[in-house]
Protein backbone atom coordinates (compact mmCIF):
# COMPACT_ATOMS: atom_id res chain seq x y z
CA UNK A 1 0.00 0.00 0.00
CA UNK A 2 1.18 3.71 -0.67
CA UNK A 3 0.55 5.16 2.45
CA UNK A 4 2.04 8.21 1.42
CA UNK A 5 -0.85 8.24 -1.81
CA UNK A 6 -3.25 7.99 1.17
CA UNK A 7 -1.91 11.65 3.23
CA UNK A 8 -1.85 13.20 -0.43
CA UNK A 9 -5.30 12.00 -1.07
CA UNK A 10 -6.81 13.02 2.23
CA UNK A 11 -5.09 16.71 1.79
CA UNK A 12 -6.27 17.27 -1.92
CA UNK A 13 -9.43 16.35 -0.62
CA UNK A 14 -9.29 18.91 2.47
CA UNK A 15 -9.51 16.57 4.99
CA UNK A 16 -8.03 16.69 8.54
CA UNK A 17 -7.33 12.79 9.67
CA UNK A 18 -9.85 13.29 12.45
CA UNK A 19 -12.41 13.54 9.72
CA UNK A 20 -11.13 11.27 7.54
CA UNK A 21 -11.25 8.77 10.34
CA UNK A 22 -14.82 10.03 11.18
CA UNK A 23 -16.10 9.37 7.80
CA UNK A 24 -15.08 5.78 6.98
CA UNK A 25 -15.94 5.13 10.81
CA UNK A 26 -12.75 5.00 12.56
CA UNK A 27 -10.42 6.03 15.17
CA UNK A 28 -7.94 9.15 14.46
CA UNK A 29 -5.01 7.59 16.17
CA UNK A 30 -6.14 4.09 13.46
CA UNK A 31 -6.34 6.18 10.69
CA UNK A 32 -2.81 8.08 11.56
CA UNK A 33 -1.91 4.65 11.97
CA UNK A 34 -2.77 3.46 8.36
CA UNK A 35 -1.23 6.51 6.80
CA UNK A 36 1.72 6.35 8.04
CA UNK A 37 2.26 3.11 7.13
CA UNK A 38 2.62 1.89 11.30
CA UNK A 39 -0.10 -0.99 10.75
CA UNK A 40 -1.02 -2.83 8.31
CA UNK A 41 -4.20 -1.62 6.31
CA UNK A 42 -6.83 -4.46 6.24
CA UNK A 43 -9.11 -5.05 2.76
CA UNK A 44 -12.69 -4.08 4.19
CA UNK A 45 -10.77 -0.67 5.42
CA UNK A 46 -8.94 0.23 2.03
CA UNK A 47 -12.16 -0.38 0.26
CA UNK A 48 -13.44 2.59 2.42
CA UNK A 49 -10.56 4.53 1.51
CA UNK A 50 -10.69 3.99 -1.85
CA UNK A 51 -14.34 4.75 -2.00
CA UNK A 52 -13.99 7.98 0.31
CA UNK A 53 -11.09 9.22 -2.38
CA UNK A 54 -13.22 7.66 -5.58
CA UNK A 55 -9.93 5.80 -6.19
CA UNK A 56 -9.00 2.14 -7.40
CA UNK A 57 -7.91 0.03 -5.24
CA UNK A 58 -5.07 -0.30 -7.58
CA UNK A 59 -4.38 3.65 -7.54
CA UNK A 60 -4.07 2.69 -3.50
CA UNK A 61 -1.46 0.20 -3.40
CA UNK A 62 0.89 1.88 -6.37
CA UNK A 63 -0.13 -0.63 -8.89
CA UNK A 64 -1.02 2.59 -11.15
CA UNK A 65 -0.74 6.15 -11.54
CA UNK A 66 -4.23 6.30 -12.98
CA UNK A 67 -6.81 6.93 -9.87
CA UNK A 68 -9.23 5.37 -11.67
CA UNK A 69 -7.70 2.28 -13.39
CA UNK A 70 -6.09 -0.89 -13.48
CA UNK A 71 -2.92 -1.86 -13.60
CA UNK A 72 -3.58 -3.96 -16.34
Amino acid sequence: MKYGRIRDLREDHDLSQARAAELIGLYKTTYQRYESGQREIPFDIAIAIAKLYNVSLDFLAGRTNDPHGTAY
